[in-house]
């Protein structure tokens, strides 16, 4: 600012026409000391707000009110508790990664370095959720079903966790237990040395549709993605890996694409109500046409102990 009003000194000046033109040496100094005056008020009063915020018996202007009220700006009520919804539910949240080796290990106690190279090749992703501190991990049994056909022994399943220091970590999971006809598989990674957060049930038998629900999951690899939306009908139909019908589906339009299969669907409480599973594309484009299903919790609840203690389903025990 200083330059600025500077150069302008020698900028010839105006005469006011109030100003007689009998004294033209005086009436310069004068045209002179006008402009500067002015060129001096501007600035000041472009600098007006900032030394007024900088001077404590100063009187607030207009504009410094507003400056002020952006920087304490804060969020909507609504967003703020799905913002704090997502920071307390995603660390029970996981990606599974499904991978192929390039040759057999040389014998089962052989350690395998899951790195993603030329002898590691991913073959799908997926989400899950962790059911206990012992590190049971409930996912879909379409994402690791390679995994859980495999005769090959090229077959491996890496998951991707939060302790509850926030700390990331992966391990290399195994199959527990699983049953095609609701599509649910138990995994399980060793958590030696960290504490895990599990997620917290719900229950699917209350729901209404209309209320608001969210899936998190890692859509096309994209890790800990939220979507929302709401419940958009219940005791949906849709067919199970083995071609059986599972009833009482939950249908949602929070997105649900690739990858979140098996992930949490949330309500506003943080409670799970459902397993995110299945979506309608339209046909040729694989896109999500806002019709999505989720596992009822209850149905899971009353799967999963057995997957776990037996390895199958209760009714396949006899």
């Amino acid at each position: 600012m200083v330059a600025v009003v500077n150069s302008l000194q020698f900028v010839p000046t105006p005469i006011p026409p109030q100003i007689s033109s009998s004294s033209s040496s005086s009436n310069n100094i004068k045209g002179i000391l006008t402009r500067r005056g002015t060129i001096l008020f501007t600035a000041a009063s472009v600098l007006t707000p900032y030394l007024q915020l900088l001077h404590p018996n100063s009187k607030p202007s207009l504009s410094s009110h507003s400056a002020i009220a952006q920087q304490q700006d804060e969020l909507d009520p609504d967003e703020d508790r799905v913002v704090h919804l997502f920071q307390d539910t995603s660390p029970s949240v996981v990606f599974i990664k499904d991978l192929e080796l390039a040759k057999t290990p040389k014998s089962s106690s052989e350690e395998v370095m899951l790195i993603e190279d030329e002898n590691v090749k991913v073959e799908g992703t997926g989400s899950g959720f962790i059911w206990d501190k012992f590190g049971h991990i409930v996912t879909n049994y379409h994402v690791v079903e390679k995994l859980a056909t495999d005769r090959s022994g090229l077959q491996r399943c890496k998951v991707f966790l939060v302790d509850t220091k926030g700390n990331s970590f992966s391990r290399e999971a195994k199959i527990v237990g699983f049953d095609p006809a609701y599509d649910l598989a138990v995994l399980k990674v060793d958590v030696e040395g960290s504490e895990l957060k599990p997620v917290i049930l719900g229950t699917s038998r209350d729901l209404h549709v209309g209320q608001s629900c969210f899936a998190i999951g890692n859509p096309y690899g994209y890790e800990d993605t939220l979507t929302t939306g709401v419940v958009s009908g219940l005791g949906r139909e849709i067919p199970s890996p083995n071609g059986q019908a599972i009833r009482g589906a939950i249908q949602t339009d929070a997105a649900i694409n690739s990858g979140n299969s098996g992930g949490p669907l949330i309500d506003s409480y943080g409670h799970v109500i459902g397993v995110n599973t299945a979506t309608f594309t339209r046909r040729g484009t694989g896109v999500s046409s806002g019709v999505n299903f989720a596992i009822p919790i209850d149905t899971v609840v009353r799967t999963i102990p057995s997957l776990i203690v037996y390895g199958t389903p209760y009714k396949d025990r006899y």
